[in-house]
């Protein structure tokens, strides 16, 4: 397949064409990139990951990718699985840094009614809003605890309460947490019975969360079903190749074979995205 000279110069036309376009919209890819390391370097740091490689990270995973692109291209002649590869390990980076964020994320939301409680017991002790969230960096578990002691030291180093809240509500992108520093943010500013105020949000805040475990309760069933439909079709090829091994063979070595089971793994993956859409309402 390698000595094939059209398969060559089909990889050299595109090679070109790519140093081509990539010289045409220099401008336009470093916009592109700006914005990629924008995205993840935001998840990282709201999963309080180190982003100073992040640069060097993203260059080593296009070269990979690359070097899966045109392995599949010259080794298997395969543009089909060479396309479908490259496109599914460029995405696959972004997708799993929102999955590891979004649960992140819910570990503070299920964790912040609690911290609310604990909050205003503090303040309804006597101790000073800044006193109150010491308790919390101190008492809370993880990953919560982490936003509070955050929150704390930048206090400590001199950067006003109200920017430190902030700060934190646009790095956590929660609107449990907006509520709660809103309320924070507003005692702070003109006074207030914040214990009240914090313990009604703690109150609205845990039965939604009853209402999130219930929702999730009645669709554990139906997200598992959606799991076994999207790993069925493996199993199926696996068990059709004992039926049928020059078929299921042809599906691999011929281009309309490559082509058909391309598609077919990218309307399974969409499909399974588009039932975990489906079954995770926004309450």
């Amino acid at each position: 397949m390698l000595s094939d000279p059209a398969l060559w110069l089909a990889c050299l036309t595109m090679g070109l064409a790519l140093v081509f376009l990539g010289r045409a919209g220099e401008d336009r890819l470093a916009r592109l990139r700006a914005a990629v390391e924008k995205d993840l370097g935001e998840k990282l740091r709201r999963l309080r990951a180190p982003t100073r490689h992040l640069r060097r990270y993203l260059t080593f995973w296009l070269t990979m990718t690359a070097a899966v692109f045109f392995g599949l291209w010259l080794g298997l002649a395969s543009p089909v699985f060479a396309v479908v590869s490259a496109v599914f390990l460029l995405l696959a980076p972004w997708y799993l840094l929102r999955r590891m964020a979004q649960r992140h994320r819910q570990k503070i939301e299920d964790q912040l009614a609690d911290s609310m409680v604990t909050l205003a017991s503090a303040v309804r002790a006597g101790l000073s809003l800044a006193q109150s969230l010491e308790i919390l960096a101190a008492q809370c578990p993880k990953p919560i605890n982490a936003e509070f002691h955050q929150i704390v030291a930048e206090y400590k180093l001199g950067k006003p309460l109200d920017r430190t809240l902030t700060e934190a509500k646009q790095r956590l992108k929660s609107e449990n947490f907006a509520l709660f520093a809103a309320a924070l943010l507003a005692s702070h500013e003109s006074g207030g019975r914040l214990n009240e105020t914090v313990e009604r949000i703690a109150q609205s805040v845990l039965e939604l969360q009853r209402l999130e475990r219930k929702v999730a309760s009645e669709t554990a069933q139906a997200r598992k079903s959606a799991i076994y439909m999207a790993i069925a079709p493996a199993f199926i090829l696996v068990l059709y190749y004992f039926l049928d091994p020059k078929s299921t063979i042809d599906l691999f070595v011929t281009r309309q074979g490559q082509l058909l089971l391309s598609v077919a793994v990218v309307l399974d993956v969409v499909a399974y995205l588009w039932a975990r859409v489906i079954l995770s309402p926004d309450i």
